[in-house]
């Protein structure tokens, strides 16, 4: 079994290929009929839910500046790599586990939010994991 195959039995999905991407470019994809963002910020991954949490308008028809993710409807700002609001603070972005295998991104089939840790006690929510 190669490390895809077990990474997608554990609940991942390929959903592109690890050169689909530039650095600081982000993308939005199909997952099981919901849409996922994918950006890549300095050579590494990250993925969300594609709907903004005020009115989930798409994501990926907003802007990418540096690390500054911004919703092109009322102009929510997001912290990229995290996911954290800037502005409003308050808000958040259900982020999807990342892993690269095979030469192809594969994102966790279900999100988590900024107050959800994996059962070791560390918080998905603050870094991307990757497999290389």
């Amino acid at each position: 079994m190669t490390e895809a195959d077990l990474a997608e039995a554990a609940g991942f999905a390929a959903i592109a290929n690890e050169g689909d991407l530039w650095d600081g470019e982000m993308e939005s994809y199909d997952l099981d009929g919901q849409e996922i963002l994918l950006i890549r910020l300095d050579g590494e991954y990250h993925a969300y839910d594609g709907a903004c949490p005020h009115q989930s308008t798409s994501l990926s028809a907003g802007v990418l500046d540096g690390g500054l993710l911004v919703c092109s409807a009322h102009e929510w700002e997001f912290d990229a790599r995290t996911g954290q609001g800037v502005n409003p603070r308050t808000a958040c972005l259900r982020r999807r586990e990342v892993r690269l295998a095979g030469g192809r991104v594969l994102v966790r089939r279900a999100a988590t939010r900024a107050s959800e840790g994996n059962s070791e006690g560390e918080s998905r929510w603050q870094s991307s994991r990757s497999m290389t």
